[in-house]
């Protein structure tokens, strides 16, 4: 199994590298430095989205890449998202047009809506805040006329493949059965303590792959709900890197806990992003192709799952989303 597991391939035979580089919270200033080391350690998966407010300078860097003849436009597969504030059919082209000026290129190789509430397209805010600190949510979010709006960019060549980010299975549904381009992959927060088993079946029965964010548990998201002016209290407080189990599985294969964490979604046939702005770890974060969890292995790690209170992801991290008739977290999946 070691070496089949480079890529996870969509419907349409485009191929997505299996292990990509996250730049969710990456600084300017320090997410072009990741993106170097990423493409010297062998990534070909770059995600980011318009939200993270850092696509110049990933651009700057591939960009460099190109330039330079090491790498082609096409070695190197590119995620953004739909940012919240775009969330309606006039939005899609705006913000893919400007999220491939920022990454100084044609087309991105996969464009995800990336989130199913909406917000009010104001003062280009990536959250933008009434005077109470609550987010301007526009609830009349539609999200078949968004989807006619990203098949379009696959027409029009911005947009190799189109997709879905932090959907629930009923949106999905309701997505893929009025699609004439069908989805190609769900991007949702996926790790060990929140294994997410009823969606990835319900996407493996549509034909839809799946991509992890937060693969490692999200160590970032405290700080991340704190800037929100969320109530970090009310997440669970969880430690994936330090749990005794995945500890001993990382020591019997001489390999971090990260790696083993990113190996067992691998091993789930599940796309993973880690996120690291620091190159030793985005090295090590690659460095997961050389060994394989055995199914004991395997079964210790899948016994860690916590169903839905292994979530970190909530209504909690954007005060007041939980207004929106589309936030999708209250379902069971």
């Amino acid at each position: 199994m070691v070496g089949t597991l480079q890529h996870i391939t969509f419907y349409n035979g485009q191929k997505m590298p299996i292990v990509g580089l996250g730049t969710w919270q990456a600084k300017v200033g320090e997410v072009g430095i990741a993106v170097d080391a990423a493409l010297a350690a062998g990534y070909r998966h770059i995600d980011t989205a318009y939200s993270y407010r850092n696509e110049k300078e990933i651009g700057d860097t591939l960009k460099k890449w190109f330039d330079s003849g090491k790498l082609k436009r096409e070695d190197v597969f590119i995620v953004t998202k739909l940012p919240l504030i775009g969330m309606r059919h006039s939005g899609v082209e705006k913000y893919l047009k400007k999220s491939l000026s920022n990454l100084q290129v044609d087309y991105v190789d996969l464009y995800l809506v990336h989130n199913p509430i909406g917000f009010q397209d104001v003062d280009d805010g990536g959250y933008p805040k009434d005077k109470d600190g609550q987010v301007l949510l526009d609830m009349t979010t539609d999200h078949i006329s968004i989807w006619k709006g990203m098949e379009a960019q696959v027409d029009a060549g911005r947009a190799r493949s189109i997709g879905l980010s932090n959907f629930n299975a009923r949106q999905i549904k309701r997505v893929w059965q009025s699609a004439r381009i069908k989805p190609t992959n769900l991007q949702v927060e996926m790790h060990a303590y929140f294994q997410q088993r009823e969606l990835r079946a319900f996407c493996r029965a549509l034909d839809i792959t799946v991509c992890a964010w937060g693969p490692l548990g999200t160590p970032q998201i405290y700080s991340f709900v704190e800037k929100q002016g969320g109530d970090v209290s009310k997440l669970p407080r969880y430690d994936l890197l330090g749990d005794p189990v995945v500890k001993r599985i990382a020591q019997k294969h001489g390999k971090t806990t990260a790696q083993v964490l990113i190996r067992f979604l691998m091993q789930l046939e599940v796309a993973v992003i880690p996120k690291s702005s620091n190159p030793t770890r985005v090295e090590e974060n690659f460095a997961v192709f050389d060994f394989e969890l055995s199914p004991e292995d395997m079964e210790a790690l899948e016994a860690l799952d916590k169903g839905r209170e292994g979530r970190l992801g909530s209504e909690h991290s954007q005060p007041g989303s939980g207004r929106h008739p589309e936030w999708p977290w209250f379902e069971p999946y």
